[in-house]
């Protein structure tokens, strides 16, 4: 609710596969929303009418759809209380013994774990990665001391942790004294449909190009790319990033800004899921220089569209595409520099693998629902 009208992240994609899944349930299912001035509470047929304004919210992003979703999740309410009465409606208008289902590191204080505690109510929580813990340096200032404490308050009230892939439960639990009992599901991945349509002016390049997914922060690595562009110089091929700016990554803000604008890289942001398939699609291949992920979903879709993928040697990837993409530990520019010229010397969007199926959200739903 908090992101309605603003280009989804992957964890939000995440919340509303979630959400429309448990809706489709025929175990009943209500909903717990964070309000400016304390906390909502939905029913099944009150989900049913706020799930759908969260979907199409999803393309395009405005900010009529963040006041309508607001508006439906309001009327349709069976509860509106302020943090101090939380538990009272609980307790008033959920039966007993329900689960308390958190997947988007949202709202995970204290005062709801532990009153999902004191309802007896069981508390499973989805963990999309602890990169924060693991790579502090690339965090926002004054962000992983609270994150710390957040993984740190889960494993101490979960009964159940769902783990996005085997790669997240490692690095997690090597951060929780007794971690709670776990379960890894894959993500589903949905295969995006490319629509050329919605591209802006003069994308996709008439020369060929390679693409560059993911907002603009420093474990993304940008900055190695731009090292790699600017040592080809004249006979680079085009490049195109295609994200938000973040965080703590100014030097490479400034160094953006200074590109020349018809040089061969380009910066857009805010494009839609048919937008950037129909970039994939047409590219010499996608580039992922990341430090760390926690799943890797534009990955995921790009192998999944048969493009051609150079990749930082991460174990994340290796364990959900395996042996697909090309990758190229980012300490080896040498390498990173010879796939790109032999990619771009080749026809645009044909890879030499074959393309990719992934597990989809219900093989997802069949391992967590029967657990949750």
């Amino acid at each position: 609710m908090r992101r309605v009208g603003k280009v989804l992240t992957g964890v939000d994609r995440v919340e509303l596969a979630y959400a429309q899944a448990l809706l489709a349930d025929p175990v009943p299912v209500f909903a717990l929303i964070r309000a400016p001035l304390g906390y909502i509470v939905l029913d099944q047929a009150g989900v049913a009418q706020v799930v759908p304004v969260l979907a199409a919210a999803a393309v395009p992003p405005s900010v009529d759809h963040n006041k309508q979703a607001w508006r439906v999740a309001r009327r349709n309410a069976i509860g509106r209380v302020p943090p101090a009465l939380l538990r009272r409606a609980l307790r008033t208008k959920l039966p007993a013994g329900f689960t308390y289902l958190n997947v988007g590191h949202s709202n995970l204080t204290h005062r709801v774990l532990s009153t999902m505690r004191a309802t007896g109510s069981k508390i499973t929580v989805l963990i999309h990665d602890v990169i924060p813990l693991d790579f502090p340096q690339f965090q926002r200032e004054g962000t992983v001391a609270p994150f710390a404490a957040m993984i740190a308050r889960v494993g101490r009230f979960a009964d159940l942790l769902i783990y996005n892939s085997q790669d997240t439960r490692t690095c997690t639990q090597a951060h929780l004294t007794h971690p709670p009992q776990s379960i890894v599901a894959h993500l589903g991945t949905d295969a995006p449909t490319p629509i050329a349509e919605d591209l802006p002016e003069g994308l996709p390049p008439p020369a060929p190009y390679f693409l560059c997914i993911g907002t603009i922060e420093p474990r993304k690595n940008h900055a190695f790319l731009l090292d790699l562009w600017e040592e080809m110089g004249n006979a680079a091929p085009d490049l195109i990033i295609a994200g938000g700016r973040g965080w703590k990554n100014e030097d490479v803000f400034s160094r953006l800004d200074a590109l020349p604008k018809s040089g061969p890289i380009r910066e857009v942001s805010g494009l839609s899921d048919g937008a950037l398939a129909a970039l994939t699609a047409g590219s010499c291949g996608v580039v992922f220089p990341s430090h760390a992920e926690g799943f890797g979903l534009p990955l995921t879709q790009a192998v999944m569209q048969g493009v051609p993928v150079i990749a930082n040697d991460l174990p994340v990837f290796r364990e959900i595409v395996g042996e697909i993409p090309v990758y190229a530990s980012v300490s080896d520019r040498y390498l990173w520099l010879n796939k790109i010229k032999e990619l771009a010397a080749t026809s645009p969007g044909v890879s030499k693998s074959p393309q990719f199926q992934p597990p989809g959200w219900d093989a997802h739903f069949k391992i967590v629902l029967r657990l949750t």
